[in-house]
């Protein structure tokens, strides 16, 4: 079975028993730490149930375009679309895999990815670079490696080039070495769990960038 098609059963089989309470507030936190405004083009990849998409979406402007919500899952996305009824116009879903975004090169001006990086791989960075325009920000969050204890069958999808931080140096570091600039990082706890939040700038003058491989 195909990497892609297993993650997707996987977050198919726990949709609805997910821990969404503790995903709502990495996105809560997430938004305010990136600040993306009231109505840049924003998308949220590997979205799961879109926790970030609905925060981001509460505070867009009417005429704003829809934030593009992105996940392998169906199941995360049907679990999205019954938890964000009322803002329907505000948000696009697809069900699909979020490497590489459905969008044009530099049409975005801020691209979050909250729990999810470490199963997308390397290979995201650089896609979020070619999506986002010069200047545009992203913002996503990694478990911290001291607090992180997956299930076995979670811990075979990891990406093996994305080593989980152990302090928001690491994730400084793993974003700066792809290319972005301004990169900075917090622990945020949430109970027992903790999580490292990240913001970082697409270069002005970042010019064609290549696609992302694999």
């Amino acid at each position: 079975m195909a990497r892609s098609t297993t993650l997707a059963a996987s977050f198919d089989e726990v949709a609805e028993s997910y821990d969404h309470a503790y995903h709502e507030e990495i996105a809560r936190a997430l938004v305010a730490w990136v600040a993306p405004g009231t109505d840049g083009a924003v998308a949220d990849a590997a979205c799961g149930a879109g926790a970030v998409a609905r925060h981001v979406a509460r505070n867009r402007r009417a005429t704003a375009r829809p934030v593009l919500a992105v996940d392998l899952s169906p199941g995360m996305i049907a679990v999205g679309r019954a938890r964000a009824t009322a803002l329907e116009a505000a948000i696009e879903w697809r069900v699909g895999d979020a490497v590489p975004l459905p969008v044009a090169d530099h049409s975005l001006d801020a691209v979050f990815c909250a729990s999810s990086l470490h199963f997308l791989g390397r290979r995201a960075l650089a896609d979020w670079r070619r999506a986002l325009r010069p200047g545009g920000r992203v913002g996503f969050t990694l478990p911290l490696a001291t607090h992180f204890r997956p299930a076995a069958r979670i811990s075979e999808l990891l990406a093996p080039d994305v080593p989980l931080p152990r302090s928001t140096r690491d994730a400084d570091e793993l974003v700066a070495a792809a290319g972005f600039t301004e990169a900075d990082s917090r622990v945020l706890a949430i109970g027992a769990r903790q999580a490292v939040l990240t913001s970082a700038t697409n270069p002005r003058g970042s010019g064609s960038l290549p696609r992302p491989v694999g």
